[in-house]
């Protein structure tokens, strides 16, 4: 018992660092950012540091456009992928499939940034248009980068529905097809979400790959089409934390970006929190 309770007050005093480290973040973040979350800033519609305008909104908009024309490639992908290797792939296929997504996340998002800089931007201004470095080849590269989420949440919420389901559907004269889409979709839909979400706060965050690949124009503007640059909140903190005078408009400024990048990913992490606990609810 001495020990059950000594265990227990180590996993509390572990518990209760990280959220005193998160805590001290979000201090820190509000201290240096506080000072530019004006309207004008969260309204504005130029970002030009050396004129002291400092307006998120297109940064907020290519962020935005970005994050959620690359989920939607690797949701049109990935659930496909998860059904198929729950369903339907042969073992063999299976785990060669699943160690190559497993392999994928481990590859480091510089070295995807690479591979799009060499290849898709290339690919894309010889073959499509524009300047290559554009939205098109910012969303095939984190689309690239949240597959292994999307298919691995996905195939485990599919295959954890119970098999009496899949049974009984069958018996009564459903198809397989018909199985996947009437009985197990809707019964893992929870999990899947849970995966989409989750993937949404990774693209959200993602800084390299997409440096290198999404144009960014030195001042930002709205974009009106997938092959025009644009600037994400990540990219610009990136791009203009090494020239921002300490202590100016412009540091605040750099900070308060954060803090807004801050509460999306928390903002999508409630969301994913409450999809898997309604999800673990209805089990």
């Amino acid at each position: 018992m001495k020990k059950e309770s000594l265990i227990r007050r180590m996993l509390f005093v572990c518990a209760l660092f990280s959220s005193f480290i998160v805590f001290l973040i979000i201090i820190f973040l509000l201290q240096e950012g506080a000072p530019a979350l004006t309207w004008d800033f969260l309204t504005g519609m130029t970002w030009s540091p050396h004129n002291d305008q400092f307006g998120i909104i297109p940064t907020l908009v290519g962020t935005l456009y970005v994050v959620f024309g690359a989920v939607a490639i690797a949701i049109a992908i990935g659930i496909p992928c998860a059904i198929f290797l729950a369903e339907f792939a042969p073992f063999w296929l299976r785990n060669v499939v699943k160690s190559s997504v497993e392999v994928l996340v481990g590859v480091p998002s510089i070295v995807l940034g690479f591979f799009g800089l060499l290849i898709m931007v290339p690919f894309i201004r010889n073959n499509i248009g524009g300047m290559g470095e554009s939205i098109l080849a910012a969303w095939i590269i984190l689309a690239i980068m949240i597959l292994p989420n999307i298919i691995t949440i996905s195939e485990d919420a599919l295959r954890s529905v119970p098999q009496d389901y899949r049974t009984a559907s069958l018996a009564l004269g459903a198809t397989k097809w018909q199985t996947v889409r009437k009985v197990l979709l809707p019964n893992a839909m929870s999990g899947i979400r849970a995966g989409i979400v989750l993937g949404l706060g990774r693209a959200l965050g993602e800084t390299m790959a997409v440096l290198m690949v999404v144009g960014n124009p030195e001042i930002p503007w709205i974009p009106t089409a997938i092959l025009d640059r644009a600037r994400m909140l990540t990219s610009t903190i990136a791009i203009e934390w090494a020239y921002m005078v300490w202590g100016s408009p412009h540091q605040h400024a750099i900070f308060a970006l954060g803090i807004v990048l801050f509460v999306l990913v928390s903002i999508l992490n409630l969301v994913a929190s409450f999809v898997i606990k309604e999800r673990t609810t209805k089990r």
